[in-house]
């Protein structure tokens, strides 16, 4: 079955054996910072630290940080284009694009940075759990779980797929490359659709959702928490606030 590279990176973190309810405190606390801190100096602080706490004491590989954070990056760049866009009176830059885009990316990017850090540090295993432990809703819980396993089992159909059609010569030309993949998306949706549905089965077979009990009971793995790493994280965002708010 193939795997995530950001999920593979968190489970061989170095910070896999902290409490994730004490990263989740720490990532919720950058991302708060990077929502009402200003942009300059507040959102770079906040992405200096999230990164260098992943790259650094969190040992995630740098490829692996650099790939994940693509995707935020070209969003943010049409978001960026298209908030500086000005139509009043004609086709044109705003006023104050450089300000206003720059502000925009700085929130977006230290924000995306802080939810990488939680991301590449937490496996799902962990997470979840946690979130029950935090009273956020079982519905809300079971659904992010569901949609997890799902991922695994798209990315187990693509790569099933792809293999029979490239072994077919069906990726040789352009022409065939781009037939190939409106058949390998169509294909892909209809296999998630039909285990999707035969993963309700199975479930609904065993009880799931029957009773007053909603969701799989397990036992979870229990990690202690640390007075020293809560500390540190509090000393660190206090920091970050006191020197953008004397910056601003």
């Amino acid at each position: 079955m193939s795997g995530l590279a950001v999920d593979d990176a968190a489970w061989a973190s170095a910070w896999r054996r902290r409490s994730p309810g004490d990263k989740l405190l720490l990532c919720l606390g950058l991302v708060v910072c990077a929502l009402v801190l200003p942009a300059w100096p507040g959102s770079v602080l906040v992405a200096a630290v999230a990164v260098g706490l992943a790259l650094g004491p969190a040992r995630v590989p740098a490829r692996t940080f650099g790939r994940a954070v693509r995707w935020p990056l070209a969003f943010l760049a049409v978001g960026a284009l298209t908030s500086v866009v000005s139509v009043d009176g004609g086709l044109g830059w705003a006023p104050d694009a450089a300000a206003r885009a720059g502000s925009l990316v700085g929130h977006a990017l230290a924000g995306s940075a802080a939810v990488l850090l939680l991301a590449t540090t937490t496996p799902m295993a962990d997470l979840l759990p946690a979130l029950r432990r935090l009273r956020v809703p079982a519905a809300v819980v079971e659904v992010a779980g569901v949609v997890y396993r799902l991922l695994f089992v798209l990315l187990e159909s693509l790569s099933t797929i792809r293999e029979a059609q490239t072994a077919r010569m069906g990726h040789s030309t352009w022409r065939r490359s781009w037939r190939s993949s409106g058949l390998l998306a169509a294909a892909v949706l209809t296999r998630s659709w039909d285990r999707a549905r035969r993963m309700q089965e199975g479930l609904a077979g065993r009880g799931f959702g029957s009773g007053p009990e909603t969701g799989l009971r397990v036992l979870p793995e229990v990690l202690p928490s640390s007075r020293l790493f809560l500390a540190c994280s509090a000393l660190g965002l206090a920091g970050i606030v006191s020197a953008s708010l004397a910056v601003a």
